[in-house]
């Protein structure tokens, strides 16, 4: 049958029987569209497997850093072990600091020693501070300290410090207390302060230490009658002091502490206070 259909001013005609066959694609065609398909399907598996090339791990990746480890990978012995390494070596170097800072202390002392003998004393006093502040807290470096207060002490006699010069023996023998240089430099420098007691007491500690010592043992006998006419002196000027403050007082009643007497009964040995006019 034929169809006459009508559109604008021409007629068309159809044949319903046989209707005009699509067009098919060329076996070129054919064969991209294919590929295009297969392309696509790939494309998917990739991105599903993690192959795609935007960023994401690939498999090869993975594996290469699983294969290097991490550190909570390392078995607990390894740890330990490389935690015993670090901290031996950080006492190595804190040890190697310790020993140059001790050198350098010591090239100082050294370089005050000289000073002092130069008569250049502030010089040396500095120079022996500078190694007290260096010098590392450790045992081997005590003896170092002890002498640089003691040579401090004796640069503060030289200059006529003498109270400076018992401090710095003060903490040399704080450091080293069986310091004899120490000890003999405090009790002359409170023999010239006429701290004549504590003089001796410095004194009798040289001779407990070493009995045989000579110089300690003439600075006793040379000081205590000083600290005798020291201790005289003093008892005079504190009955004197008394004796004025009681003439004060007793001024306002028209006395004195002259009407008044002491006098040792031959009996007993005890005293008794009596008024004179």
């Amino acid at each position: 049958m034929v169809l006459i259909e009508q559109e604008g001013n021409e007629e068309i005609v159809v044949n319903v029987r046989n209707p005009p066959k699509a067009p098919q694609p060329s076996s070129s065609t054919a064969t991209k569209t294919t590929d295009s398909r297969d392309d696509s399907a790939a494309a998917a598996s990739a991105t599903i497997n993690g192959d795609a090339s935007d960023g994401f791990e690939t498999a090869s990746e993975g594996d290469a850093e699983e294969a290097k480890g991490t550190p909570e990978d390392q078995q607990p012995g390894q740890q330990e072990e490389q935690s015993k390494d670090d901290s031996s070596e950080i006492l190595a170097n804190e040890d190697e600091l310790k020993q140059k800072a001790l050198a350098q202390a010591n090239d100082a002392k050294l370089e005050g020693n000289k000073l002092f003998g130069d008569s250049q004393y502030e010089g040396a006093l500095s120079q022996y501070e500078f190694a007290l502040q260096v010098a590392p807290e450790m045992p081997s470096s005590v003896e170092l300290r002890s002498i640089c207060h003691s040579n401090r002490a004796i640069c503060f006699m030289k200059l006529g410090k003498y109270e400076d010069a018992i401090k710095e023996c003060a903490k040399a023998l704080e450091l080293n207390p069986t310091y004899m240089k120490a000890l003999i430099r405090r009790g002359e420098a409170h023999e010239k302060l006429e701290h004549f007691e504590e003089a001796i007491s410095d004194m009798k500690k040289i001779l407990e230490l070493d009995p045989l010592n000579e110089q300690a043992r003439r600075a006793i006998h040379r000081l205590e009658p000083l600290a005798a006419e020291k201790r005289e002196k003093m008892k005079e000027e504190m009955i004197g002091k008394l004796k004025d403050l009681g003439n004060s007082v007793l001024g306002r009643f028209g006395m004195s502490i002259d009407n008044f007497k002491a006098v040792k009964d031959p009996n007993t040995g005890s005293y008794s206070v009596q008024f004179q006019r």
